[in-house]
C-alpha cells in the first residue's frame, strides 16, 4: 500500500476528484510539454456531466494560467475504462505536439493510461485489515505503532500540519456566514449550530450540536472553495475533523494523541483505497462518506486506546451502515446533501465507539468483507447515482 500521505491531502474544494485531481494532472501535463502554447482538455463522464457545478473547469484553467487553453465537456463519448478521465493535448504553433489521458480516481489521487510513474512508492507490504492486525498481535503494537514504523518519524510532522489545518477549517467555517456559491442559495449554518446554546441543553444535545457545527464548518468551507484536507476526500472532508476536535476539547487530549489517532484513520482510508475505492464517481458516496466515517470511528478508538478488535469494529459498523449509499450532488454541487451528509455521518462514527466499547466480541463480519461488499455494490450501483447528479436529488429536487 502507499503512504497515508494521499489519503490526506492539503488544498482547495471542494472536490478532491473533480478539482484536485484535474489540477494535479494540469500541473504534470504542462511539466511535460513546457513547449505548449494551447492545451485542449476533454473531459469525459462524471467529471464532464457535473464538472460545471464542481469547478472543474476553474481549477484546471488557474493551473494552466501561463497557456492559452479550451476546456471541453464531452457528455456523449462512453469510456469503459473509469468515470473520471481526462485527456490533456498540447499544441505549439497551431501543431499537435503531445497528448495524455488522466484518470482522476479519488482523494486527489490521478492516474495515467499507459504509465506507472504517477503511482505513489509501495509503503506498506500488508494490504488487508487481517493482515496488518495479525502482524501488530504478534508484536505487540497498536496500529498507530505499525503507521509510524513503516512510514518514518516525518509522518508525525505531516500529520501535525494535517490536524491544523483541519483545526483552521472549522475555525474559519464558524467564522462565516452567508450563502454559499453556485446558484442554490444555500446558506452556512455553522455558526448557526455552534452557537445555538441553551441552559437547559442536555449532554447529548449539546455534543450532537456542537459534532454538527463543527462538521458543517469544514463542510461548507470546502463548498465555498476554502482549504481543507482530504479524508478520504474533498466531499467528506467534515466527518473526521470534527469528531476529533470535539473530543479533543470534551477529553483534553494531546495534540500527540490526535496525531496517533490521525495515523489509523489514514491507514484505514488507504486500506479502503487500495482494496475498493473512495471515488463517489466510481463507487457513489458509500466511498466517500462511508469511508470517511470508518475513518473517525477508528480514529476515536484509537484515541481511547481500545483494542485492535475494537478498531476492527466500529470501522466495519461505520462502514456497513453506509453500504449503497449513492451520490447524487443537486447541480453537481458538493452541497445538497454532501454538507448534511458529513454532519450525519460524524454522528455515527461516535456511534459505531460506543458499539464498539460493548459489543465487539460478537461481530460477525469482518472490515475486509465489508470493504469488498462496498466496492461491488458501488459497481451494481447504476451510473444515475454515481457523481453524475442524473438521477435521485439531483433529478426530483426543484431549486428553481
Amino acid at each position: 500500500m502507499k503512504s497515508i500521505r494521499s489519503i490526506f491531502k492539503m488544498g482547495y474544494g471542494p472536490s478532491s476528484s473533480h478539482t484536485m485531481g484535474p489540477s494535479f494532472a494540469a500541473v504534470e501535463f504542462i511539466s511535460d510539454h513546457p513547449e505548449a502554447d494551447f492545451v485542449k482538455v476533454i473531459l469525459y463522464g462524471s467529471l464532464a456531466k457535473t464538472g460545471k457545478g464542481h469547478g472543474t473547469d476553474r481549477a484546471v484553467l488557474e493551473t494552466l494560467a501561463d497557456v492559452k487553453a479550451e476546456i471541453v465537456f464531452d457528455t456523449e463519448t462512453k469510456l469503459e475504462s473509469h468515470p473520471n478521465t481526462i485527456d490533456f493535448i498540447a499544441y505549439k504553433d497551431g501543431a499537435e505536439c503531445g497528448r495524455q489521458r488522466f484518470f482522476s480516481i479519488g482523494g486527489g489521487e490521478i492516474r495515467t493510461e499507459d504509465s506507472e510513474s504517477l503511482k505513489p512508492k509501495e509503503v506498506y507490504k500488508e494490504k488487508s485489515f487481517a493482515e496488518i492486525a495479525e502482524l501488530c498481535k504478534e508484536q505487540n503494537i497498536r496500529l498507530s505503532d505499525y503507521v509510524f514504523e513503516r512510514e518514518g518519524e516525518d509522518i508525525k510532522v505531516f500529520l501535525f500540519n494535517v490536524w491544523k489545518t483541519m483545526q483552521n477549517s472549522i475555525r474559519e467555517g464558524l467564522s462565516k456566514r452567508g450563502l454559499l456559491p453556485g446558484g442554490l442559495s444555500v446558506e452556512r449554518k455553522a455558526q448557526f449550530l455552534y452557537n445555538q446554546k441553551h441552559i437547559d441543553e442536555s449532554p447529548q444535545t449539546k455534543e450532537n450540536r456542537l459534532v454538527c457545527a463543527y462538521a458543517f464548518a469544514v463542510s461548507e468551507q470546502n463548498a465555498d472553495c476554502g482549504i481543507i484536507v482530504t479524508a478520504p476526500t474533498c466531499g467528506s472532508c467534515g466527518v473526521v475533523p470534527a469528531v476529533l476536535k470535539y473530543m479533543q476539547d470534551k477529553k483534553g487530549f494531546p495534540d500527540d494523541d490526535v496525531i496517533r489517532a490521525l495515523a489509523v484513520a489514514g491507514l484505514i482510508g488507504n486500506i479502503v483505497s487500495t482494496n475498493a475505492s473512495v471515488s463517489g464517481a466510481e463507487c457513489g458516496c458509500q466511498a466517500e462518506i462511508g469511508t470517511a466515517c470508518s475513518m473517525a470511528s477508528a480514529a476515536l478508538c484509537e484515541l481511547f486506546e481500545m483494542g485492535i478488535d475494537q478498531i476492527e469494529y466500529a470501522a466495519e459498523v461505520a462502514m456497513e451502515h453506509h453500504l449503497g449509499l449513492t451520490c447524487d450532488p443537486v447541480c453537481g454541487l458538493v452541497q445538497i446533501p454532501c454538507i448534511e451528509r458529513n454532519a450525519v455521518a460524524a454522528m455515527r462514527a461516535i456511534n459505531a465507539l460506543s458499539l464498539a466499547n460493548f459489543l465487539y466480541g460478537s461481530r460477525k463480519v469482518s472490515f475486509d468483507v465489508v470493504i469488498e461488499t462496498m466496492y461491488q455494490t458501488g459497481k451494481d450501483l447504476s451510473h444515475l447515482y454515481r457523481e453524475t447528479s442524473e438521477g435521485g436529488l439531483a433529478k426530483l429536487y426543484s431549486h428553481e
